[in-house]
């Protein structure tokens, strides 16, 4: 009779660790994107792929993550869009479409092939900035502010 319900109590064990478990790799692969007036995000300015990256101690594994300014570059721009082309000048296909936050902050975690390069635009409220060269990755803060100019609209 013990060995018996020491066997369901270990059943059970396994049972709940498994059941969170579960839990837990829903919450990974749940995709994370940013949105028009919320403020969940953080750190304006700052690469946010030093964090939300494989192995990082952020939430969620961003594909592409920066943050937009006003056009005098020192306040951050909320409710803006970022889009992603193939070709130059909002041409070509529209492969992605990621909402700035209150914050001033676009990110997602959602699949974005960047392999043969995108051209990136940033529309605010009259205005719309391309860029020039393409893009081979999404960490937009790892060169914006720091190595080239602040990502910004008006």
């Amino acid at each position: 009779m013990k060995l018996r319900i020491f066997n369901i109590f270990i059943i059970a064990i396994i049972t709940l660790t498994m059941c969170q478990s579960c839990e837990q790799d829903e919450e990974e692969n749940e995709i994370k994107i940013s949105s028009f007036n919320s403020t969940k995000s953080h750190n304006p300015g700052e690469n946010c792929m030093n964090c939300h990256t494989s192995g990082g101690s952020g939430e969620g594994w961003f594909t592409i993550a920066g943050t937009v300014y006003d056009a005098a570059k020192n306040q951050t721009f909320p409710n803006a869009t970022v889009s992603l082309f193939t070709g130059p000048g909002g041409t070509g296909v529209l492969k992605a479409t990621i909402q700035v936050d209150k914050n001033g902050n676009f990110y997602t975690t959602e699949k974005i092939d960047f392999e043969n390069g995108l051209y990136t635009s940033v529309e605010g409220n009259s205005n719309i900035n391309y860029m020039n060269a393409t893009t081979t990755g999404g960490q937009c803060n790892g060169c914006h502010g720091v190595s080239t100019d602040r990502i910004w609209t008006e």
